[in-house]
């Protein structure tokens, strides 16, 4: 309901509003596991979101008042096009409002990763592309190749599942940035293939059960088959040739040469090549690392539970859907 208020609407107040309602709702699915990790993931996540919702709010405040209208698209006053733009990137989790996204993720199950990382994704997504013609180019184009550099360096360093995809969430965040002055059709194409490949990751690890790199390595043996899935989909999301996350990078990296902006397009593109080092460390842990080998652990108890078609569904147009 939340998402569907604040994409339809044209007054401020109801996407305001959307995005509350929003938030409001997302929580109970963050903290419902009474763990302090859960908890303290709600509370991050409320805070954060309450504080760009009030910017949100302050921003279309000071463009009705020096404009006399509450359209989003009229959205012409360049100090509230900046607070707007800081506001949303609290929302989706631009650098350098990134901090609290790694943490929400990590203290939240593993279907409230999928929801936070997508479908809450689409309601600021929606408001940046109804604004993009009067936002600040030279802002956003900073703080897209912020973004792909650190969430290519911090997921450099991780071990557990759900930190690796908000940090890789963040880098795909900046392609989505750099391009939404230009072509915002182009970032709208983007998050649509982003979320499909994410929600294919979610599920899988869902599947198996695997939180940890640790954990990772031993489920080889219970579903082969996914877990070969689930290399082409990682690598599919890393942007490689072949694969369907191919298509919106290069389509992204094509207008950013027609703008004149190639020095931009090669920084992001060899900024991506980070991601592309821990999704292929993922993808090692799941199939490269075959079960005759020494892990310091537990084996974990096999559940034969049978794949969803979901999953199946989504793995297939996660890999095939560049032609």
């Amino acid at each position: 309901l939340g998402t569907t208020i604040t994409i339809s609407s044209n007054h401020w107040v109801m996407a305001w509003t959307g995005l509350e309602i929003n938030t409001l709702a997302i929580l109970p699915l963050i903290s419902k596991s009474h763990h302090p990790r859960a908890i303290e993931a709600a509370t991050k996540y409320f805070l954060v979101q309450a504080a760009a919702s009030a910017l949100v709010l302050f921003s279309s405040m000071t463009n009705a008042w020096h404009t006399g209208q509450w359209d989003i698209t009229q959205l012409t006053h360049p100090v509230s096009c900046l607070i707007l733009t800081s506001a949303i990137a609290m929302k989706l989790g631009l650098v350098p409002f990134h901090f609290w996204f790694p943490e929400v993720l990590q203290g939240s199950p593993l279907t409230t990763g999928l929801l936070l990382s997508t479908i809450m994704k689409l309601p600021p997504m929606a408001l940046l592309f109804m604004t993009s013609p009067s936002l600040n180019p030279t802002l956003l184009t900073t703080m897209a190749i912020l973004s792909t550099a650190l969430g290519g360096w911090m997921g450099l360093n991780q071990t557990q599942t759900r930190k690796i995809l908000a940090f890789s969430s963040i880098s795909h965040l900046g392609w989505m940035a750099i391009i939404v002055i230009y072509n915002p059709k182009l970032t709208l194409l983007n998050f649509y293939l982003y979320a499909l490949m994410t929600s294919t990751v979610f599920l899988t690890l869902n599947s198996i059960k695997a939180l940890k790199l640790s954990t990772l390595m031993t489920t080889w043996t219970k579903a082969p088959a996914l877990n070969t899935m689930l290399l082409l989909t990682l690598l599919s999301l890393a942007g490689l040739p072949p694969l369907t996350g191919f298509l919106p990078k290069w389509l992204i990296i094509q207008e950013l040469t027609k703008q004149d902006m190639a020095p931009a397009a090669t920084i992001i593109s060899l900024l991506s090549l980070l991601g592309l080092f821990f999704y292929l460390r993922l993808a090692y842990c799941a199939t490269i690392t075959l079960p005759p080998h020494t892990t310091n652990h537990m084996k974990l108890w096999c559940t034969n539970k049978p794949t969803s078609i979901l999953v199946a569904i989504l793995t297939t147009m996660s890999i095939i859907l560049l032609p």
